[in-house]
Protein backbone atom coordinates (compact mmCIF):
# COMPACT_ATOMS: atom_id res chain seq x y z
CA UNK A 1 0.00 0.00 0.00
CA UNK A 2 1.21 3.04 -0.53
CA UNK A 3 1.35 6.43 1.95
CA UNK A 4 -1.97 7.61 1.27
CA UNK A 5 -3.85 4.72 1.93
CA UNK A 6 -1.81 4.61 5.24
CA UNK A 7 -3.25 8.05 6.08
CA UNK A 8 -6.69 6.90 4.84
CA UNK A 9 -6.48 3.97 7.19
CA UNK A 10 -5.43 5.87 9.98
CA UNK A 11 -9.00 8.20 9.42
CA UNK A 12 -10.98 5.37 9.26
CA UNK A 13 -9.61 4.16 12.19
CA UNK A 14 -10.75 7.18 14.06
CA UNK A 15 -14.02 7.09 12.52
CA UNK A 16 -14.78 3.53 14.01
CA UNK A 17 -13.42 4.93 17.95
CA UNK A 18 -15.92 7.85 17.42
CA UNK A 19 -18.47 5.40 16.19
CA UNK A 20 -17.77 2.92 18.79
CA UNK A 21 -18.40 6.33 21.41
CA UNK A 22 -21.27 7.77 20.44
CA UNK A 23 -22.91 4.27 20.12
CA UNK A 24 -22.27 3.70 23.61
CA UNK A 25 -23.37 6.69 24.93
CA UNK A 26 -26.50 6.51 23.07
CA UNK A 27 -26.97 2.98 24.51
CA UNK A 28 -26.65 4.56 27.85
CA UNK A 29 -28.88 8.04 27.54
CA UNK A 30 -31.06 6.52 30.49
CA UNK A 31 -28.32 4.75 32.19
CA UNK A 32 -28.36 6.90 35.80
CA UNK A 33 -25.63 8.99 36.74
CA UNK A 34 -23.90 7.70 33.24
CA UNK A 35 -21.81 10.80 31.76
CA UNK A 36 -20.97 11.11 27.92
CA UNK A 37 -18.01 9.92 26.65
CA UNK A 38 -15.85 12.03 23.86
CA UNK A 39 -12.90 11.06 21.83
CA UNK A 40 -9.60 12.58 21.54
CA UNK A 41 -7.39 12.50 18.79
CA UNK A 42 -3.70 13.89 18.41
CA UNK A 43 -1.79 14.23 15.32
CA UNK A 44 1.12 12.00 14.30
CA UNK A 45 3.63 13.36 12.10
CA UNK A 46 5.34 10.79 10.12
CA UNK A 47 8.76 12.58 8.09
CA UNK A 48 10.60 11.70 5.69
CA UNK A 49 14.43 11.33 5.67
CA UNK A 50 16.02 13.06 2.64
CA UNK A 51 14.50 15.92 0.93
CA UNK A 52 11.64 15.70 -1.36
CA UNK A 53 11.35 15.17 -4.82
CA UNK A 54 12.05 18.39 -6.76
CA UNK A 55 8.08 18.60 -7.91
CA UNK A 56 6.62 17.98 -4.93
CA UNK A 57 5.37 20.42 -2.21
CA UNK A 58 7.55 21.95 0.30
CA UNK A 59 5.70 20.05 3.01
CA UNK A 60 5.74 16.80 1.11
CA UNK A 61 8.24 15.56 3.72
CA UNK A 62 5.82 15.33 6.85
CA UNK A 63 2.65 12.41 6.31
CA UNK A 64 0.15 13.60 9.20
CA UNK A 65 -2.01 10.70 10.48
CA UNK A 66 -4.86 10.33 12.99
CA UNK A 67 -4.17 9.15 16.34
CA UNK A 68 -5.93 7.43 18.99
CA UNK A 69 -5.08 9.26 22.45
CA UNK A 70 -8.15 8.42 25.06
CA UNK A 71 -11.60 9.41 25.21
CA UNK A 72 -12.41 12.08 27.76
CA UNK A 73 -15.85 12.26 30.23
CA UNK A 74 -18.31 15.51 29.99
CA UNK A 75 -18.24 16.39 33.40
CA UNK A 76 -21.58 18.65 33.36
CA UNK A 77 -24.30 16.62 35.64
CA UNK A 78 -27.67 15.18 34.53
CA UNK A 79 -31.28 16.14 35.70
CA UNK A 80 -32.58 15.12 39.02
CA UNK A 81 -34.65 12.25 38.91
CA UNK A 82 -36.91 11.73 41.43
CA UNK A 83 -37.76 8.33 43.03
CA UNK A 84 -39.71 8.43 46.43
CA UNK A 85 -37.01 6.48 48.19
CA UNK A 86 -34.87 8.84 50.80
CA UNK A 87 -31.56 6.16 50.10
CA UNK A 88 -31.10 7.26 46.95
CA UNK A 89 -29.09 10.14 46.25
CA UNK A 90 -27.73 11.98 43.89
CA UNK A 91 -24.28 13.94 44.18
CA UNK A 92 -25.24 17.62 43.49
CA UNK A 93 -21.85 18.79 42.13
CA UNK A 94 -18.21 16.43 41.07
CA UNK A 95 -17.42 13.70 42.84
CA UNK A 96 -17.89 9.72 42.68
CA UNK A 97 -19.13 7.25 44.78
CA UNK A 98 -16.41 5.06 46.14
CA UNK A 99 -18.01 0.84 46.30
CA UNK A 100 -16.56 -1.92 47.10
CA UNK A 101 -16.52 -4.82 44.34
CA UNK A 102 -17.00 -8.65 44.88
CA UNK A 103 -13.21 -8.98 44.44
CA UNK A 104 -12.70 -6.48 47.03
CA UNK A 105 -11.60 -3.64 44.86
CA UNK A 106 -12.35 0.10 44.76
CA UNK A 107 -14.79 1.16 42.30
CA UNK A 108 -16.63 4.53 41.21
CA UNK A 109 -20.14 5.41 40.16
CA UNK A 110 -22.83 8.20 40.40
CA UNK A 111 -25.71 5.83 39.82
CA UNK A 112 -27.33 6.35 43.42
CA UNK A 113 -30.24 3.50 43.61
CA UNK A 114 -29.06 2.22 47.75
CA UNK A 115 -30.33 0.01 49.78
CA UNK A 116 -29.48 -1.91 53.01
CA UNK A 117 -28.37 -5.45 52.02
CA UNK A 118 -29.70 -8.85 54.15
CA UNK A 119 -26.16 -8.37 55.83
CA UNK A 120 -26.58 -5.37 57.48
CA UNK A 121 -24.97 -2.55 54.82
CA UNK A 122 -25.70 0.38 52.28
CA UNK A 123 -25.18 -1.14 49.03
CA UNK A 124 -25.98 -0.15 45.76
CA UNK A 125 -28.86 -1.91 43.51
CA UNK A 126 -25.90 -4.12 42.08
CA UNK A 127 -25.03 -5.15 45.57
CA UNK A 128 -21.19 -3.23 45.85
CA UNK A 129 -21.02 -2.37 49.23
CA UNK A 130 -21.02 1.83 49.48
CA UNK A 131 -18.00 2.96 51.51
CA UNK A 132 -17.85 5.63 53.95
CA UNK A 133 -14.56 8.48 53.60
CA UNK A 134 -12.47 6.35 55.30
CA UNK A 135 -13.22 3.64 53.24
CA UNK A 136 -15.45 1.64 54.81
CA UNK A 137 -18.55 0.02 54.75
CA UNK A 138 -21.65 1.24 56.65
CA UNK A 139 -23.23 -1.21 58.70
CA UNK A 140 -27.04 -0.31 59.14
CA UNK A 141 -28.50 -2.09 62.21
CA UNK A 142 -32.32 -3.57 61.45
CA UNK A 143 -33.88 -1.45 64.38
CA UNK A 144 -32.38 1.80 62.54
CA UNK A 145 -34.62 0.77 59.11
CA UNK A 146 -37.45 2.76 59.87
CA UNK A 147 -35.56 6.29 60.57
CA UNK A 148 -32.90 6.11 58.27
CA UNK A 149 -32.23 9.43 56.83
CA UNK A 150 -29.67 11.37 54.57
CA UNK A 151 -28.40 14.71 55.34
CA UNK A 152 -26.82 16.72 52.40
CA UNK A 153 -23.39 16.17 53.38
CA UNK A 154 -23.99 12.98 52.76
CA UNK A 155 -24.55 11.67 56.78
CA UNK A 156 -26.52 8.68 57.14
CA UNK A 157 -28.29 8.51 60.07
CA UNK A 158 -31.31 7.14 62.32
CA UNK A 159 -33.56 8.21 65.62
CA UNK A 160 -30.34 7.12 66.91
CA UNK A 161 -27.51 8.69 65.62
CA UNK A 162 -25.05 8.63 62.59
CA UNK A 163 -24.35 5.87 61.33
CA UNK A 164 -21.62 7.13 58.75
CA UNK A 165 -21.49 9.33 55.98
CA UNK A 166 -20.65 8.30 52.69
CA UNK A 167 -17.41 9.18 50.97
CA UNK A 168 -17.93 11.36 47.86
CA UNK A 169 -14.18 11.09 45.72
CA UNK A 170 -13.10 13.47 43.50
CA UNK A 171 -9.81 13.46 40.73
CA UNK A 172 -8.44 16.56 39.37
CA UNK A 173 -8.45 14.88 36.03
CA UNK A 174 -11.53 12.71 35.38
CA UNK A 175 -10.04 11.72 32.30
CA UNK A 176 -8.15 9.57 34.60
CA UNK A 177 -11.28 7.21 35.23
CA UNK A 178 -11.93 4.49 32.73
CA UNK A 179 -14.79 2.45 32.01
CA UNK A 180 -14.72 -1.22 33.48
CA UNK A 181 -17.31 -2.27 31.24
CA UNK A 182 -19.80 -3.39 34.24
CA UNK A 183 -21.26 0.41 34.50
CA UNK A 184 -18.36 1.32 37.36
CA UNK A 185 -15.04 3.21 36.84
CA UNK A 186 -11.66 2.24 37.73
CA UNK A 187 -8.98 4.99 38.69
CA UNK A 188 -6.67 6.32 41.52
CA UNK A 189 -5.26 9.22 42.84
CA UNK A 190 -8.61 10.69 44.29
CA UNK A 191 -9.48 12.92 47.08
CA UNK A 192 -12.56 11.83 49.17
CA UNK A 193 -14.15 14.92 49.84
CA UNK A 194 -15.19 16.79 53.29
CA UNK A 195 -18.38 17.36 54.93
CA UNK A 196 -18.55 20.94 54.06
CA UNK A 197 -17.47 20.04 50.45
CA UNK A 198 -20.16 17.19 49.52
CA UNK A 199 -23.50 18.33 48.57
CA UNK A 200 -25.90 15.50 48.44
CA UNK A 201 -29.96 15.44 47.27
CA UNK A 202 -31.65 12.37 48.49
CA UNK A 203 -35.17 11.09 47.32
CA UNK A 204 -33.58 10.62 43.79
CA UNK A 205 -30.93 9.71 41.57
CA UNK A 206 -28.80 11.60 38.58
CA UNK A 207 -29.85 10.97 35.12
CA UNK A 208 -27.55 10.57 32.44
CA UNK A 209 -25.89 13.65 30.85
CA UNK A 210 -26.58 11.87 27.41
CA UNK A 211 -28.46 14.44 24.61
CA UNK A 212 -29.77 12.07 22.26
CA UNK A 213 -30.36 14.09 19.83
CA UNK A 214 -26.80 15.21 19.54
CA UNK A 215 -25.51 11.58 19.88
CA UNK A 216 -28.16 11.05 16.72
CA UNK A 217 -26.20 13.78 14.78
CA UNK A 218 -22.84 12.77 15.84
CA UNK A 219 -23.69 9.07 14.55
CA UNK A 220 -25.06 10.79 10.90
CA UNK A 221 -21.73 12.77 10.98
CA UNK A 222 -19.32 9.75 11.39
CA UNK A 223 -21.41 7.89 8.49
CA UNK A 224 -21.36 10.98 6.24
CA UNK A 225 -17.54 10.87 7.27
CA UNK A 226 -17.37 7.48 6.38
CA UNK A 227 -19.08 7.38 2.88
CA UNK A 228 -16.35 10.44 1.89
CA UNK A 229 -13.53 8.16 3.31
CA UNK A 230 -14.93 4.89 0.64
CA UNK A 231 -15.13 7.88 -1.95
CA UNK A 232 -11.96 9.03 -1.74
CA UNK A 233 -10.63 5.36 -1.63
CA UNK A 234 -12.08 4.45 -4.67
CA UNK A 235 -10.76 7.74 -6.21
CA UNK A 236 -7.37 6.73 -5.39
CA UNK A 237 -7.37 3.15 -6.80
CA UNK A 238 -9.22 4.39 -9.86
CA UNK A 239 -5.93 6.61 -10.10
CA UNK A 240 -3.55 3.58 -9.20
CA UNK A 241 -5.21 1.44 -12.00
CA UNK A 242 -5.62 4.39 -14.62
CA UNK A 243 -1.26 4.47 -13.64
CA UNK A 244 -0.97 0.83 -13.91
CA UNK A 245 -2.56 1.06 -17.33
CA UNK A 246 -0.69 3.43 -18.83
CA UNK A 247 2.62 1.55 -17.76
CA UNK A 248 1.52 -1.22 -19.38
CA UNK A 249 0.56 -0.11 -23.29
CA UNK A 250 3.80 2.07 -23.21
CA UNK A 251 5.80 -1.32 -22.09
Amino acid sequence: MDISTYVLLSHEQALRRRLDIAANNMANSETAGFRREAPVFHEYVETMEGPPPREAPRDARATRFVQDYRATLDTRSGAFQPTGNPLDIMIDGPGWLAVQDAAGETAYTRAGFLKVSEAGELVTSGGMKVLDEGGQPIAVPPDALPTLAMAPDGTLSAQTGPLGRIGVTVFDDDGALSQRGDGLMAGSGGRPLGANETRIRSGGVEGSNVQPISETTELIDILRSYQSSMAISKAIDDLRRDAIGRLGRIG
